[in-house]
């Protein structure tokens, strides 16, 4: 089993100039909780060295598991792949994981590798997973059939409440939650509570694919969990 991990190659916040990119613990979590169980493969829009938001890191200093992380495998996010050389592989691969973190709400959406790399898991019906921001890469994919992947789906990913607690809403291009509204048809599920975990499992339209998508840094390892349930690996 391989699993293709997508990770954002935006550095920085365009109307602030902020650093931006990859959230830690959205990788940090499910690197642990597959590595010993499928094969992993990580790539960005760019390939080379993605960005590692520096805010995750400081917010997650308590985090041991995160931490460990940064410590032992800079390797996994030095060196990826760039998702033009990914195209035309997805027979390689049995699902494909978008990580959070603010760079994607950037750099994913209109990506044209990532935008067929959707397509074609679609028409493989293979699952498509994606945490926090990461859902934002879904959003103008499509099925092989031209309609939206999230229509009619039930999603989730970084809720309003959420972002206006980091101070970021401003800096933001859009709203993920109502863009997962509008784009699902009403399909957006969030936690009770802000921060919460929440992992929702539920199809894209009409293909057939497992969508398993997470809210929050939270939920990252819930959403690893759910892709070894949907790639049948104990």
């Amino acid at each position: 089993m391989n699993l293709l991990i997508v990770l954002t190659s935006q550095a920085e916040i365009p109307s602030t100039k902020a650093q931006t990119g990859w959230y830690l613990p959205e990788l940090a979590h499910p690197f642990y909780t597959l590595k010993d169980k499928i094969k992993l493969t990580i790539s960005s829009p760019q390939g080379g060295q993605a960005p590692l938001d520096p805010t995750s890191i400081k917010l997650f200093h308590d985090d041991e598991e995160a931490q460990a992380f940064l410590k032992d495998h800079q390797d996994v996010w030095m060196r990826t792949l760039p998702l033009r050389e990914i195209v035309g592989r997805v027979h390689d691969f049995d699902a494909i994981f978008y990580i959070g973190g603010h760079g994607p709400m950037f750099d994913l959406p209109s990506n044209k590798h990532s935008l067929a790399l959707l397509q074609s898991f679609a028409a493989e019906k293979k699952p498509i997973a994606a945490v926090c921001h990461g859902p934002a890469a879904l959003l103008n994919a499509t099925a092989p059939s031209g309609i939206p992947l999230l229509s009619g789906a039930e999603v989730t990913g970084f809720a309003d409440e959420e972002e206006e607690a980091t101070g970021m809403v401003e800096a933001m291009p859009f709203s993920l939650q109502q863009r997962l509204e509008l784009v699902s048809g009403g399909g957006y599920l969030r936690s009770s509570r802000a921060w919460d975990e929440k992992v929702v499992v539920s199809c894209a339209a009409g293909t057939g694919s497992v969508l398993i998508t997470g809210q929050n840094p939270r939920s990252a390892r819930g959403v690893a969990l759910e892709i070894l349930k949907a790639l049948k690996v104990a």
